[in-house]
C-alpha cells in the first residue's frame, strides 16, 4: 500500500471514503462515533489536504485509508501524564484513522500507524498520540498491539460525539 499527503484533487475522493467508512460501521457493535456531514466532514477533510496533513493509503489505484496526523490535541490532553517529555510542536497526533469497509482486517490500519511512528523521529518527534472514545474496545486493542501504552481517561468535547470518555495513548518514539 502506497502511503501519501492527499492533492487538493482529491477531495471529493477522500469525502466519498470517509462516509463509506461511517456506512460501512453503522451495523458494527464498536463505532467510533462518527456521523455524516459533521465528523469527518467536508470542511475538515478539506482543511488538513491544504495544510498537507491528511495522508491516504492507495492499493490497487483505489484510496482504501485515511488519517489526519498533525501536532493539534484537545485541551483534555494537558491533564494526562505523559511518559515522554515534550513540547506541543514535538508530538505527533493520530486523528480520524480510517479503513474502507471493503479493505478492514488486512492489516492496513497498522500499516498507516506504523508510518506515522517511522516518520516521527525524522521530524523531531519525541511521541505520538491519539485518543479513543471509551467504548471502541477493537481500537483499544489495536493500539495496544501497535506498541502504545493508555496514559488516561479524559472528558473530550467533538462535535459528532459531544463531551465524553476517550483513553488516551502514547508511544513513545
Amino acid at each position: 500500500m502506497l502511503i501519501r499527503t492527499a492533492k487538493k484533487e482529491e477531495l471529493e475522493k477522500v469525502v466519498l471514503l470517509y462516509n463509506s467508512m461511517i456506512d460501512g460501521m453503522q451495523n458494527e457493535k464498536y463505532k467510533p462515533g462518527w456521523k455524516k456531514g459533521i465528523y469527518p466532514d467536508e470542511k475538515f477533510v478539506q482543511e488538513a489536504i491544504e495544510k498537507q496533513e491528511l495522508y491516504v493509503g492507495i492499493s490497487d489505484g483505489e484510496f482504501v485509508g485515511a488519517m489526519v496526523v498533525n501536532h493539534e490535541a484537545a485541551g483534555a490532553y494537558e491533564t494526562v501524564e505523559w511518559k515522554a517529555a515534550a513540547k506541543p510542536g514535538e508530538v505527533t497526533v493520530i486523528h480520524a484513522l480510517g479503513i474502507s469497509p471493503r479493505h478492514q482486517r488486512q492489516g492496513l490500519a497498522g500499516e498507516m500507524v506504523r508510518d506515522a511512528i517511522d516518520r516521527a523521529p525524522e521530524n523531531g518527534q519525541k511521541a505520538v498520540r491519539l485518543d479513543v472514545l471509551a467504548g471502541n474496545v477493537p481500537a483499544q486493542k489495536f493500539y495496544l498491539s501497535l506498541g502504545f501504552e493508555y496514559r488516561g481517561t479524559a472528558r473530550l468535547y467533538y462535535e459528532d460525539t459531544g463531551l465524553t470518555e476517550f483513553l488516551l495513548y502514547e508511544y513513545v518514539v
